[in-house]
């Protein structure tokens, strides 16, 4: 079977567009897909423990994507971890009584910020703290405590029937 510069041509441009791919899926992956940034302002919240949140998670509200966080940083003082985001310039009516929370998306465990609705009339401002914060939930944390009380159950059960009846 002949060589020509067509089959040449179209490999060249299959293993292009195959390297293209990768790399969109990389970029998606990677949370940099959007390289622009628009006016931003940013917010803060503390929490008792932020899981697997990294620099540029999400922070959503309602499901809608509104900004990313910009640091994640420890207080020493309080030892609590204090999150920095930034949020679009476009959603200027959070209420400042609104909450936070960490949240897990998808199998690959990546974690989000989640904004809860509040009911002030006065608005989220540049160098606003949200108070109202829920923890990430962490899996071993909660399987252990599920295993200490079924221990626990167990435990109470054979003490009850190990008693010497009346």
């Amino acid at each position: 079977m002949p060589h020509n510069n067509t089959q040449d041509t179209l490999v060249g441009l299959f293993v292009a567009a195959g390297i293209a791919s990768l790399f969109f899926l990389a970029l998606q992956v990677s949370n940099l897909s959007s390289f622009t940034k628009g006016e931003t302002y940013q917010i803060t919240a503390s929490f008792e423990n932020s899981g697997g949140l990294k620099v540029k998670s999400p922070v959503s509200a309602a499901g809608v994507k509104i900004g990313r966080v910009s640091s994640i940083v420890f207080n020493p003082k309080t030892y609590r971890s204090v999150v920095t985001m930034e949020i679009d310039a476009k959603y200027k009516t959070l209420p400042d009584d609104s909450s936070v929370s960490v949240y897990t998306a998808g199998l690959l465990g990546e974690q989000y910020i989640s904004l809860g609705e509040g009911a002030s009339d006065s608005y989220l401002h540049n160098g606003s703290e949200i108070e109202f914060t829920n923890s990430a939930l962490i899996l071993e944390k909660a399987i252990t405590q599920y295993l200490l009380k079924s221990a626990d159950e167990k435990k109470d059960s054979d003490d009850k029937k190990n008693s010497p009846k009346k």
